[in-house]
């Protein structure tokens, strides 16, 4: 079984609003925990992260629009996106690692990773 699997992406309107899930494998509630994203043609890219301490960081570019949560219940960890803009359009990944306190985002740092899911954002 895949220890990360996302879902919850889509098609949705500038300004609208979706919500990404992950779901991971119980060994790793404990782990710092992030979302990238990868836009047609461009490198990946990281958008939130959460440490193991359940801090989240954000870059500048979604800063105030998304939240990153983390439910160690559900073993799930959410990606709340709003005010969406056409160039939020990506596949979005989420990343794990368990050596990592503070999470990063730089891609090399991540053991985990999901499949992907696609966003689009039309104008």
């Amino acid at each position: 079984a895949q220890p990360l699997v996302e879902s919850g992406g889509g098609s949705v309107q500038a300004g609208g609003s979706l919500r990404l899930s992950c779901t991971f494998s119980g060994y790793m509630t404990t782990y710092a925990m992030a979302w990238f994203r990868q836009p047609p043609g461009q490198e990946r890219e990281g958008v939130a992260t959460i440490s193991r301490d359940g801090v989240p960081n954000y870059s500048d570019s979604v800063k105030g629009r998304f939240t990153i949560s983390k439910d160690t219940a559900s073993n799930t960890l959410y990606l709340q996106m709003n005010s969406l803009k056409p160039e939020d359009t990506a596949m979005y990944y989420c990343a794990a690692d368990h050596y990592l306190h503070r999470a990063t985002m730089t891609e090399g740092d991540y053991t985990y990773w999901g499949q992907g899911t696609q966003v689009t954002v039309s104008s």
